[in-house]
């Protein structure tokens, strides 16, 4: 399962099967997960002082194929991007991004698809859970590491540092009395050295670039609606 399956998973309700956030934060924070995840698996690295001074760019380390075709799509973006920062590429990143993620972890099982009818007119699909066995491993997982004080794994870190870009992680534990306290401890999480330094640099500029995407898009269209 790729990060952005995980995060998606978390972010839709498995009972009426839709978003807890919208767009565009959704999708920029599963285009975060994709490069946090082309990361992990050594194909791109953000840039530092050391590289002519241009630190926070997005930079390709092997541009061959990692065998899975989501990944390889925005592999491919990030190769003809490369030398920009993430938050100047999210867009392109997120494009056309989330259903297909939807539509694997339907072919898996995991979700189900749902045809309805908002007002009796407008078609819209839900995706309430199926089996909600790998789910429920994932949220075991953030519960250990927000609740108990556990050390993070690289996904679990990744996956509550993007949470946290969106400001939702009290959506998706629930069962916290003290919500304050529960994003606190996110925020430490994805402050902190639970990675290798790739990965802690991709993963905090990925929740800038995230922050940055939704600021830009949410001014742009409080301007249209003023016009």
């Amino acid at each position: 399962m790729l990060i952005a399956e995980d995060l998606l998973l978390l972010l839709y309700d498995d009972e009426t099967g839709k978003p807890l956030t919208g767009s565009p934060g959704l999708d920029y924070a599963l285009a975060g997960a994709v490069v946090v995840e082309l990361t992990l698996l050594g194909k791109v690295d953000i840039t530092t002082e050391a590289d002519d001074g241009k630190p926070g760019r997005l930079k390709v380390l092997d541009p061959s194929p990692t065998g899975d075709p989501l990944l390889d799509e925005r592999l491919a973006v990030v190769v003809e991007k490369a030398g920009k920062k993430p938050k100047d590429v999210m867009g392109k990143l997120s494009k056309k991004l989330r259903d297909p993620v939807l539509q694997r972890l339907a072919e898996r099982g995991i979700l189900q698809a749902e045809e309805n009818k908002v007002l009796g007119l407008f078609p819209v699909t839900r995706w309430p859970a199926k089996d909600a066995q790998h789910e429920g491993e994932i949220r075991a997982s953030l519960e250990n590491v927000l609740k108990l004080g556990t050390q993070p794994d690289e996904r679990t870190g990744a996956l509550i540092a993007l949470l946290s870009a969106l400001d939702v992680v009290p959506k998706v534990v629930t069962d916290a009395v003290d919500r304050k306290a529960l994003k606190r401890r996110a925020k430490e999480i994805a402050e902190s050295d639970w990675a290798a330094a790739a990965v802690r640099r991709a993963v905090q500029d990925m929740q800038a670039a995230i922050t940055a995407s939704i600021v830009v898009a949410s001014s742009s269209a409080a301007a249209s609606g003023s016009s």
